[in-house]
């Protein structure tokens, strides 16, 4: 790897904030269901039924607060709110994709390392 690849790898603060905030496990989970069409609060509940309405409610606003979904009020009275993946949302399908390839690829080696660790965790 040259020094100008290892430059573009880089991993900074803001890079490790972003990831963090768009590739934890209820962001996954919330980005899988509005990738396939717009939700209410209620239905992603459902949809993931051991996320918190905490937690849910938290991981909507920190993909809002990126760009990743968009909070879209559909009337007032009552008060109806739908979530929608935006189109800068549209954009993390493929390297997602490419991440889970790579683990589907890879879980055999994934595993017998764990195995080792933990035998050897265990001495």
């Amino acid at each position: 790897m040259t020094d100008t690849s290892a430059a573009e790898l880089t991993v900074s603060a803001p890079h490790r904030e972003l990831l963090d905030q768009v590739l934890d496990k209820w962001s996954l989970a919330v980005l899988n269901e509005l990738c396939e069409r717009p939700r209410r609060f209620n239905e992603l509940r459902r949809l993931i039924p051991v996320v918190t309405q905490k937690s849910l409610t938290a991981t909507l606003r920190k993909l809002e607060r990126n760009g990743i979904v968009e909070r879209v009020l559909l009337s007032s009275r009552p008060v109806a709110v739908e979530y929608r993946i935006t189109p800068l949302g549209k954009t993390l399908r493929p390297p997602i994709d490419v991440i889970i390839q790579w683990a589907t690829a890879h879980m055999p080696d994934i595993e017998r390392a764990r195995a080792e660790f933990d035998a050897a965790d265990e001495d």
